[in-house]
């Protein structure tokens, strides 16, 4: 759906559950483990600069007319170009910015203070499993996530690892025998890791086709 801020209409996705769900994510509102009713991945202007992340995406959820405990992810990208891709049950979203790709481990990088959505490069992706995760197996799923979109990255010669804002949401069912593990070759993880390397790099070739595009 699409939103307006500050005189700019601005493309926003919307997950809801109709039960909290298990969730865990890295997402500066709202991350960490929960149980949620909603996931936001909202579009913000290039060059975003607020510091009350968690004032902005209560304004944002109570404007979609959320309540209770949910997730807002915030990029740059307009994230009506997402790219959902499902493996044998997992279900994974992913909006792709690649304009600031950084490697993790760069001594040499400067350190500064990252905002959470300052750039279009911003690799967002949720992910939506059926069955119960054990908590060490949604951190391990997170995991899982990240090492498909550097598998994703390698493939597509993207120089380096990830963007500094990249941000990575798991969802399960709360109640249901629990999956004890969340790595790439156990069950969930396995199709997770799937799910996720198809998702991204759709994503990723989006991206190179609308740069290559003639204006």
């Amino acid at each position: 759906m699409t939103r307006e801020e500050d005189g700019l209409g601005l493309s926003t996705l919307v997950w809801q559950m109709p039960e909290a769900a298990r969730c865990v994510s890295t997402a500066a509102v709202g991350g960490g483990f929960t149980t949620c009713r909603w996931v936001i991945n909202a579009q913000v202007p290039k060059g975003y600069d607020r510091d009350d992340l968690d004032a902005h995406g209560a304004q944002i959820a109570g404007a979609l007319g959320l309540s209770g405990t949910g997730v807002v992810m915030l990029t740059a990208v307009n994230v009506a170009s997402h790219h959902r891709a499902q493996f044998e049950g997992a279900d994974v979203t992913a909006t792709v910015g690649v304009s600031d790709p950084t490697w993790a481990a760069d001594p040499s990088a400067e350190s500064t203070r990252i905002r959470t959505a300052s750039s279009p490069g911003t690799v967002n992706v949720v992910v939506v499993v059926p069955e119960p995760i054990s908590p060490a197996g949604m951190v391990n799923l997170v995991a899982t996530v990240t090492e498909a979109k550097c598998q994703a990255f390698a493939d597509f010669l993207v120089p380096g690892t990830g963007t500094p804002s990249d941000a990575v949401t798991v969802l399960c069912p709360v109640d249901g025998d629990v999956h004890p593990y969340g790595g790439p070759r156990s069950l969930w993880g396995a199709r997770v890791a799937c799910a996720s390397y198809d998702a991204i790099i759709t994503g990723l070739r989006a991206e190179r086709d609308r740069k290559l595009a003639p204006c």
